[in-house]
């Protein structure tokens, strides 16, 4: 019998989704660590967590040994197992850059400088649509990542987005209002502000 459709995706899913996470808790604080795997705590913030979606379209990935009710199977047979489009995702992509971008330090540290320059690296190799990542893999080549502060690397990922949504014959976005589109998180106590880590030794 062929796999569950459900848990096929879902599988491909959680294997994106936690080595991607695994990275971004080096960038993001312990507690907007938290978020990535549970909804917002923040009060009046009804969004989803990161990766909610990975288990959103399937009933049962939360608990795999949940029973199968009448209810869960009647429910798993009206679900649509249809994956994202390489729209969807690009746009919850760049929404994600941006938003680490704004939350980047003023004066960040070393080792968060590295940790930005990675993840950009990380993804130009494992982003899921293969045309995309080998064009930002070039992007990289000829623009560096340019992390010196907050506003030097907001503008140097507007940058980049605006290269590609020329390619795409999208409308460029003007980068003086990067900020006011994507702006920093509202946390409490400043909670979301990128920690990062100091304690590893890897070259700039």
């Amino acid at each position: 019998m062929s796999e569950n459709p459900f848990e096929a995706i879902r599988k491909a899913c959680d294997s994106f989704g936690k080595c991607f996470q695994t990275h971004l808790s080096r960038i993001l604080p312990a507690r907007c660590e938290d978020h990535l795997d549970k909804p917002s705590s923040v009060a009046g913030n009804s969004k989803t967590s990161l990766f909610s979606f990975f288990t959103a379209s399937n009933p049962r990935a939360v608990n795999d040994a949940a029973p199968l009710t009448p209810d869960v199977i009647a429910l798993e047979k009206k679900i649509t197992a249809a994956p994202l489009t390489k729209e969807e995702l690009g746009r919850a992509t760049w929404t994600l850059l941006h938003t680490v971008a704004a939350q980047f330090p003023d004066i960040p540290t070393r080792q968060q400088k590295r940790d930005v320059k990675e993840l950009m690296a990380i993804l130009s190799r494992i982003y899921p649509c293969k045309e995309c990542a080998d064009h930002f893999k070039e992007l990289l080549k000829s623009n560096p990542v340019q992390a010196g502060s907050q506003a030097e690397l907001s503008q140097w990922l507007c940058h980049v987005h605006n290269i590609v949504n020329r390619s795409l014959g999208k409308q460029i976005f003007p980068c003086q209002r990067v900020n006011a589109r994507w702006g920093k998180l509202d946390c409490l106590d400043r909670s979301c502000d990128v920690q990062g880590s100091t304690n590893l030794n890897f070259p700039v």
